[in-house]
């Protein structure tokens, strides 16, 4: 089965080249925001005033970006195996049969 998608530039991309760059393009925002997390953080807890809550906030917010991180690094990983395996395993159906005379 093969289906494809109509892009902007007149070409055509089937569902797998899809989910594929569909893929990248969350994956590459999660680490956008996963980095703007960590920056965030490092700067609340480095802040130099005596707040300790503003700290501690910041702590959390590193410690949550870090789970994050991990659990993104894992489920990219995982899919790119899965992927990785469904290609090599794929096999085109074979053609159906034609029936013969009586």
């Amino acid at each position: 089965m093969n289906v494809s998608y109509p892009l902007k530039t007149g070409c055509r991309m089937d569902l797998v080249e899809f989910v594929k760059n569909v893929t990248v393009q969350v994956v590459v925002v999660a680490w956008a925001l996963f980095f703007l997390s960590w920056v965030v953080g490092w700067a609340l807890k480095g802040l130099p005033i005596p707040s300790t809550r503003i700290k501690k906030t910041g702590e959390k917010i590193l410690e949550d970006g870090v789970w994050a991180a991990f659990w993104l690094a894992v489920g990219s990983s995982v899919f790119a195996l899965v992927s990785y395996i469904a290609s090599a395993v794929y096999q085109p159906l074979p053609p159906p049969p034609t029936p013969q005379g009586f």
